[in-house]
């Protein structure tokens, strides 16, 4: 067993805990930021119980996009029962996404599309859509219908 004596100021210890508490207050403060971002990340509105217009949205916005107030179209579509060669890029992007259109084969689904006001290039004409199953968001993209277009999943480019 040891023993160790040492002879400490009083102003050491104050110094010493005063860098302490500055220690956890930027530790403190920095998981604050760290946490409110990782909340505003997770933010996204929960794909199932999308039933209103007001719902989706508000679902899109989750994603950082504003809308037309109104969806420019509504289709019914059925996702087909057997993917061909044509599908599977859009099958990816919906994967990278979450989103399992496979589980959907044979079902009749609702396109829903709207006008998105502030991509970030100011690019005027680019639509989202969201393909939803009773109440449940299924798949969802943005893009470009202009000659030379694109699409992309949801989230906002950077």
């Amino acid at each position: 067993m040891f023993i160790i004596t040492a002879k400490v100021r009083k102003g050491r210890i104050v110094a010493v805990a005063a860098a302490a508490a500055v220690v956890c207050g930027v530790l403190v403060a920095a998981a604050g930021l760290l946490g409110g971002r990782g909340a505003a990340a997770s933010a996204a509105v929960s794909p199932k119980g999308v039933r209103t217009n007001e719902d989706r949205i508000a679902y899109l916005e989750s994603y950082g996009w504003s809308v037309s107030s109104d969806p420019i179209a509504v289709e019914e579509l059925i996702i087909p029962e057997q993917f061909d060669e044509t599908y599977s890029q859009y099958l990816e992007l919906q994967a990278s996404q979450g989103f399992d259109l496979t589980d959907y084969c044979g079902k009749r689904v609702k396109r829903y599309t709207y006008e998105i006001t502030n991509y970030p290039t100011g690019e005027s004409g680019i639509q989202a859509g969201l393909l939803v199953y009773k109440s449940t968001v299924i798949g969802g993209d943005v893009l470009s219908a202009q000659l030379g277009g694109f699409i992309h999943g949801l989230e906002m480019p950077a």
